[in-house]
Parts: C-alpha cells; structure tokens; sequence
C-alpha cells in the first residue's frame, strides 16, 4: 500500500496501527500524524529496535495492507 494513501486517511489506519504499536502514546501519535519518517523513529526509540528493523515493520504493515 501506497503510504500517502495512508497518510491521508490518517483517522482510518490510526486505530490499526495503533494495535500494532501499542506501546507509542496519544501524543506519539500526534506528533506521527501520518508521517512515516516520524513513525519509525518512535518504533524505534519506543521498543529499541535498529532503524532498519523499524523500517522492516512498516513495510510489512503495508504490505498486510495491500492483501
């Protein structure tokens, strides 16, 4: 899936994102607001993982997406 599609229905993939990184706060969620960068550098900090890592889980979440 095409991250701006998700980033313009940022209300909608909130929630299932949210499910995925359960640990990243309301206002981690803010400050994301649909901006990948800013998504998997709060993966990152938040459950200690490399930036490659993060990276890796978001591709995955939007290739989940796609199915």
């Amino acid at each position: 899936m095409d991250w701006e599609r998700i980033a313009g229905n940022w209300k909608e993939f909130k929630g299932r994102l949210r499910q995925r990184w359960g640990e990243l706060t309301d206002d981690e969620w803010n400050v994301i607001a649909g901006h990948r960068e800013q998504l998997i550098g709060r993966i990152q900090q938040k459950y200690g993982v490399t930036a490659e890592e993060a990276e890796r889980q978001v591709a995955a979440f939007e290739g989940e997406e796609e199915e």
